[in-house]
């Protein structure tokens, strides 16, 4: 696996405080194409980061068809209006440069748009994790299988709240399958009756899961992708308030970090100056 030292080196800091200073991701991928040590297998990983803006993207041409894409992805618009007129012509094959699960969904979509409970802005992402959790390396096929642990969990809950059926809204969920610590978070977000803060949290649990993750190998693929899902959580949340609730994020990240752990074959090594992430042992 390569060393991306001067890459990320050359990436400014994500600071929960000032998320407009950071890259968009839109100018980050056009920074990182231009690098001619990211290739191969690696370059695929970066792909595979933006086709979650392809997936968005997708929903909202199917929803309208605006003169902009509100997403950064691999794909423009018209090349995205190719494969869904492809999918939909019994008389062509699928477009081949994209994924197959994504003209499958089109076809869903079309069929199923108009039924109670059908969510395609979940399905597709659940079809999206899939295929990362089929297509990554081990670090992102672990976020993708925590994402749809994260997402069929709350939805599970929000089921046994309202007396759903959880079969009819999660897909291949088991409970008996989630971890202990995740479940326990997930049942206490899940009693937040505020949705944006609900969504802020659920982003804390991320960025602190990705941090730990790559905490030790901090300039492989990895952590390059790792800085891509930050870089797009706080892109996402600057769109929707630059001020407010920033420092909110800040503090539920800090009270994560505090309950975070470092395996103790590690930390037996840190100096104490080190750990700016305040984790204690085990």
């Amino acid at each position: 696996m390569s060393n991306y030292y001067f890459i990320m080196s050359g990436l400014p800091d994500l600071q929960l405080e000032s998320p407009t200073a950071a890259f968009s991701t839109r100018e980050l991928r056009e920074q990182l194409l231009e690098q001619e040590s990211l290739k191969g297998r690696d370059l695929r990983m970066v792909e595979l980061f933006y086709l979650m803006g392809d997936c968005k993207n997708l929903i909202t041409l199917l929803n309208v068809n605006l003169a902009e894409l509100p997403n950064t992805g691999n794909w423009n618009k018209q090349e995205l209006q190719e494969m869904i007129a492809d999918a939909l012509e019994d008389e062509f094959e699928d477009d081949p440069r994209f994924p197959p699960f994504m003209a499958e969904f089109v076809r869903e979509y079309y069929e199923k748009k108009q039924e109670e409970g059908y969510f395609p802005e979940d399905r597709v992402m659940v079809r999206y994790w899939q295929y990362l959790k089929s297509q990554g390396t081990g670090f992102i096929k672990r976020w993708a299988e925590m994402s749809l642990n994260i997402a069929n969990t709350l939805t599970a809950l929000l089921c046994e709240q309202q007396g759903w059926p959880v079969e009819q809204y999660t897909y291949g969920y088991d409970a008996a399958q989630i971890d202990g610590t995740l479940m326990a978070q997930l049942r206490e977000i899940a009693l937040d009756g505020d949705p944006v803060q609900k969504e802020r949290r659920i982003d804390a649990m991320k960025w602190v899961w990705a941090e730990d993750e790559t905490f030790f190998e901090p300039f492989d693929i990895n952590a390059l992708y790792a800085y891509l899902l930050k870089a797009e959580m706080l892109e996402r949340w600057a769109r929707l308030d630059a001020e407010q609730g920033k420092e909110k994020f800040r503090q539920i990240i800090e009270n994560l970090r505090k309950n975070a752990t470092v395996p103790s074959e590690f930390t037996a090594y840190m100096p104490k100056s080190e750990g700016s992430y305040n984790r204690s042992e085990k």
